[in-house]
């Protein structure tokens, strides 16, 4: 059994990626003094929470993927998909807090990478079931 080191590297700089992302949001609050609860009030505070957030609701189907593309098809290849879907999360949300605008270019990166990996899985798991059965 190989123990997916790269995969599991990838697994906690993603978590990094997200951890860092809520600090920013901690920042802008600070920066613009909304304080908890409230979720609204400054534009940059606001894009800065719905990037973060973005990336919660990503980070399931990306993990999933990413493990199943691991033990299915390739640890390597996955963490670099991995890689790929971190540098895509990162420009969303410098982009997105910029100028909503620039969000698109992250966000088509990230969504690229999670089809890899998602839909190579689930090619694998298909032909594995029809060659080697159950």
């Amino acid at each position: 059994m190989q123990p997916h080191s790269y995969v599991a590297l990838v697994t906690v700089a993603a978590l990094l990626t997200y951890i860092w992302m809520g600090v920013r949001v901690g920042q802008a609050r600070a920066k613009t003094g909304v304080a908890a609860p409230a979720m609204t009030g400054d534009p940059i505070l606001e894009r800065h929470i719905r990037a973060h957030y973005n990336t919660l609701e990503w980070l399931p189907a990306f993990l999933a993927g990413l493990w199943l593309f691991a033990i299915y098809w390739n640890d390597l290849f996955a963490a670099a998909m991995g890689v790929v879907w971190i540098l895509g999360r990162i420009i969303y949300a410098l982009g997105y807090v910029a100028d909503p605008k620039k969000r698109e270019a992250g966000f088509v990166i990230q969504l690229a990478a999670v089809a890899v990996l998602l839909l190579g899985a689930a090619g694998r798991i298909v032909w594995t079931l029809a060659t080697v059965g159950a």
